[in-house]
């Protein structure tokens, strides 16, 4: 059964984008931040101390299971 909330292509896009940035973090004058703040309020991003959006473990696993279709 599927018990994840369902993200929309723009949120999927936006969860990717912060794995390809890596450590650098997105920052959060983008057009993507209305997807940025879902996706840290369902815990799969974070806003860093320096004001910049980075994936979390559960968004890491998600990006996997979701984005790139493997199983976490």
């Amino acid at each position: 059964m599927w018990n994840e909330p369902y993200l929309e292509s723009c949120c999927r896009s936006a969860l990717h984008r912060l794995t390809l940035v890596g450590p650098h973090g997105r920052p959060p004058e983008l057009k993507d931040q209305p997807c940025l703040l879902r996706l840290q309020g369902m815990g799969l991003a974070e806003l860093r101390a320096d004001g910049r959006f980075a994936i979390t473990a559960p968004g890491r696993a998600r990006h996997a299971s979701e984005v790139l279709k493997r199983s976490a």
